[in-house]
């Protein structure tokens, strides 16, 4: 069974209460249920791991890696327009894939948000489909 990781990174604990004109009123538990169910159906197995902290995330890429997970959904939050640290984390693990997800679309976003650092160092990005999002880019990644 391929197993793959979700790492969310800063803010994203307070999804549901988080400016919920942009993300929505559901919680990080209940995008992991649903990524959990979609998880089922495709035969895959998910862990989850969310952190405010730069290092943390690097380091949980790190361990994930050497402890056979067979890729990676990322979203970093503002980490992602900002890191390369976290870009160079998903490059030294490579060959993994790495697919970046947003929930909202970066592109119609403030200006300093619509590059992403570590996008560079994945396979893909999803953005501006919601929690949606989240379920297509598992397909992707489950198909490569």
């Amino acid at each position: 069974m391929k197993k793959f990781a979700i790492l969310h990174g800063p803010n994203l604990n307070r999804l549901g209460r988080r400016e919920p004109a942009v993300y929505g009123t559901a919680t990080l538990k209940d995008l992991e249920k649903l990524i959990r169910t979609e998880a089922r159906v495709l035969g895959v197995g998910v862990t989850f791991f969310q952190s405010n902290h730069e290092g943390a995330l690097i380091d949980r890429i790190h361990a994930l890696a050497d402890a056979g997970i067979n890729g990676y959904l990322v979203n970093f939050g503002a980490y992602s327009h900002t890191s390369i640290a976290l870009h160079d984390a998903l490059k030294s693990v490579a060959p993994l894939p790495a697919i970046e997800v947003h929930i909202s679309d970066i592109k119609k976003r403030e200006k300093f948000r619509r590059h992403s650092m570590t996008a560079a160092a994945c396979v893909g990005m999803v953005s501006g489909q919601g929690f949606p999002g989240y379920l297509e880019a598992l397909r992707r990644l489950a198909a490569l």
